[in-house]
């Protein structure tokens, strides 16, 4: 699974209006509250009685990724999951690669050598992608060690 995460998030000088569809999708993201594909999220959308369809959820999904509204990690399949992004920027993960447990870390550093390296070469609006995996606790121990020690 690879993060991927803006530096300096791209701003449009207009917003893209609001609309119903990305409004339904950004709020079923923050009711899910963990990672999600864009079909998981379709089909929880269409659960609840939202009519959209599927490629309606994927630009949504895009736009409020290019506006900074969504965090997006990417499955060893190469499809991407979303998240909501906190109010104060967007967050850097470590994704076990076993069972998808994502977990925030602190990567001050990171930002810190992306705007280093943006204002060293005269580049704007650089992006980074980070890629933080490794296997958690639960998924290295085992199901069958578990089970014995519970």
């Amino acid at each position: 699974m690879g993060v991927l995460h803006d530096a300096m998030t791209p701003k449009r000088s207009v917003p893209p209006r609001s609309t119903r569809q990305r409004q339904a999708v950004l709020s079923a993201l923050h009711a899910r509250g963990a990672f999600t594909s864009a079909r998981d999220l379709h089909e929880a959308l269409e659960a609840d009685g939202v009519a959209i369809g599927l490629t309606t959820v994927y630009r949504a999904l895009h736009v409020l990724n290019r506006t900074g509204r969504v965090d997006v990690i990417r499955e060893k399949t190469g499809e991407r999951l979303y998240r909501p992004r906190p109010e104060d920027g967007h967050r850097h993960y470590l994704v076990c690669r076993a069972c998808g447990l994502s977990k925030v870390v602190e990567a001050d550093a990171v930002e810190r050598w992306a705007e280093n390296v943006a204002e060293a070469t005269g580049f704007a609006e650089v992006e980074h992608t980070v890629e933080l995996t490794g296997v958690c606790g639960d998924c290295r121990v085992g199901p069958a060690a578990r089970d014995s020690a519970g």
